[in-house]
């Protein structure tokens, strides 16, 4: 019972954010100001961001400082994701020390990229027989995870850490580290293994800029490089000259130099003594991702992970970019009449977020007046309702629904009884007013003493019964049984209320004689040619690990071709997995078939799908 249970690490840092909070919502009673969303995580102490774009979305790839550490007390890497760059949703820790066997201590700063239908995480550690860092490798066919040790030892050693991998435009992978030196090898196609033998990057003046009063290091090079190449140029940004660090670069015409030092990127700012950089392209803008001493508590050791959205140069150079509370600009709205993971946030103050029993991550550990904040929910024509996912051992409380502060608006209030447990989940749902447009929406957590309740997901529904919102799906919930669903190939679907993600009710299809074989509905007349559409789906296997994901069938002038709307992912029969992407539909002709369907690669397992969109 989760009360009987220590208060996990994050506890500490969650009342400091609360009574930074309390502070915040005085000033709420009065006209205020955008709230700051930087640093981007708040519910623990986050280091070492490693952005990475794929399919619509920038997934982050994190260390996780634990409280209090007055060193670098690091066990675990964590992942968020993000389709708007400020609501962030935590996917947990699907990588750790345990996952090596080979390690003993120090998860530290890696990097995490794609290729050939895998995610290849370089991470360093201590190697538990040398006692020296050393650089592993694990992988996934997910972006979330989990990921297992993929060699059973370390890939390379050379005692240094701070890995950062590319792929060059002809196809060669390359793997660089180092601190104090910058070493590099030539990675096979198989990404787990590399041609030749470690070799040094020269670390000279006009490469990598002038350090002065430490003659064995005459370079600003220290450690963290980020390796990438932009319009033919390649970029090593990087931590300079410790301590404090601030973040330089250097670019070259060819991966290994030579190289040329350009100059400050960030400088000496914030908290934390050290920096790390991380930048992507994601939707037509340029992010540079850092972490800094920002949340309270923090330090050199305690540190947390912002961003910044910057434009290059004309020329190619990186301006100068300086840490804000502020952060990124939100892309678009965010949807809420598709379903939202409850640990999908913008801001939060004494919350924590856990492993939840229906898959996922779910919010826990809520007290009362504690909140979260979702940024720049588009209403629209307004909401009718609203749903959450709800559990408590307690004597549950009630969940707030304010516009634009955590005092703000009263759009409606739902309450939360107690379901016996901590994972024992029930749905309630509550009527909504005056939610229209596009507003920050405040989930205000109200109740008694001590721990309230916990949250998985939540979701709206639309004014006029549209209970899909922007989904297109019919019967997306599963809650009418079969309606709107057939199946794709050979099968038996039926209604399932024993196995359910959501709601009372998914649906099972066994039978199955081939991978195609799946759940499926027809969608014809709803798509628009040259739209991206968005597609999530909760997925679970009746036995077995297949990989699954989520196919369209087009049928356009008498031809048929397949787009995958997600990558795929490892479903199991112990939980739910989320199967989400975003894809651009496409065809010439006239479309006269369209069909969505879900598939495994093993061809007879039974299979359960419950809570579906597409939009």
């Amino acid at each position: 019972m989760k009360l009987t249970i220590p208060r996990p690490p994050g506890a500490a840092l969650r009342r400091a954010l609360a009574t930074v909070a309390g502070l915040l919502c005085a000033a709420a009673l009065v006209p205020a100001v955008a709230r700051a969303d930087n640093p981007i995580v708040q519910t623990i102490y986050t280091a070492d961001p490693a952005p990475l774009v794929y399919n619509g979305r920038v997934y982050l790839y994190t260390g996780h400082d634990e409280d209090g550490s007055t060193n670098y007390t690091m066990r675990e890497w964590r992942v968020w994701s993000s389709a708007d760059m400020v609501n962030w949703t935590d996917h947990g820790s699907p990588l750790s020390l345990a996952s090596f066997s080979w390690a003993s201590s120090n998860a530290w700063a890696g990097q995490a990229i794609y290729r050939n239908g895998k995610f290849y995480w370089y991470v360093p550690m201590t190697n538990r027989a040398t006692g020296r860092m050393a650089i592993g490798v694990a992988v996934s066919t997910s972006p979330t995870g989990p990921f297992s040790d993929a060699l059973g030892h370390p890939l390379v050693e050379t005692g240094e850490i701070d890995p950062t991998v590319f792929i060059d435009d002809d196809g060669q992978a390359y793997l660089y580290w180092g601190n104090p030196n910058l070493w590099y090898v030539k990675l096979n196609a198989d990404m787990i293994s590399y041609s030749g033998s470690p070799a040094q990057i020269p670390l000279t003046t006009a490469g990598f800029g002038t350090r002065t009063g430490n003659a064995s290091r005459p370079t600003l090079f220290e450690e963290g490089p980020w390796v990438y190449k932009r319009n033919g140029l390649y970029y090593n940004v990087f931590a300079a000259r410790c301590c404090s660090e601030y973040i330089a670069y250097s670019t070259a015409t060819g991966p290994t130099g030579p190289w040329t030092f350009r100059g400050t990127v960030m400088p000496t700012q914030g908290a934390s003594f050290t920096n790390h950089p991380g930048l992507v392209d994601f939707n037509g803008g340029s992010y540079f991702f850092y972490h800094n001493g920002a949340l309270p508590g923090g330090s050199g050791y305690t540190r947390s992970v912002a961003v910044e959205k910057f434009s290059y140069n004309a020329d190619g150079t990186i301006p100068t970019i300086n840490m804000t509370t502020t952060g990124a600009p939100q892309i678009g709205t965010l949807n809420p009449y598709v379903r939202q993971e409850a640990e999908t946030i913008a801001w939060e103050s004494g919350v924590e977020t856990e492993v939840s029993s229906e898959g996922g991550m779910d919010v826990g550990w809520i007290e009362n007046n504690d909140y979260i904040k979702v940024k720049g929910v588009g209403f629209g024509d307004g909401a009718a309702s609203y749903s959450a996912r709800v559990a408590s051992a307690t004597s549950g409380g009630r969940i707030e629904l304010h516009l634009d502060s955590v005092n703000g608006t009263l759009a409606g209030t739902c309450t939360v009884p107690g379901t016996g447990g901590w994972q024992t989940w029930t749905t309630v749902t509550c009527p909504v007013s005056g939610a229209t447009g596009t507003h920050d929406l405040y989930l205000k957590f109200v109740g008694g003493s001590g721990n309230l309740f916990n949250v998985n997901w939540w979701q709206f529904t639309a004014a006029g019964g549209n209970t899909g919102g922007g989904n297109l799906l019919t019967n997306p919930t599963m809650e009418s049984g079969t309606s709107g669903w057939s199946v794709f190939g050979a099968g038996t679907l039926a209604a399932n209320s024993s196995v359910v993600h959501g709601g009372s009710q998914s649906l099972l299809l066994t039978g199955r004689t081939a991978s195609w074989n799946g759940p499926a509905q027809a969608v014809t007349s709803k798509l628009t040619n040259g739209k991206s559409y968005a597609t999530s789906v909760w997925v679970r296997s009746q036995s077995g690990t297949p990989s699954a994901k989520v196919t369209l069938a087009l049928t356009a002038n008498g031809s048929t071709s397949y787009v995958q709307l997600t990558p795929a992912a490892t479903v199991n029969a112990s939980g739910w997995t989320q199967l989400t992407g975003t894809a651009t539909v496409s065809w010439t002709g006239t479309l006269t078939g369209a069909t969505l369907y879900v598939e495994t690669a093993a061809g007879t397992d039974g299979l359960y799908i419950d809570d579906a969109s597409l939009q």
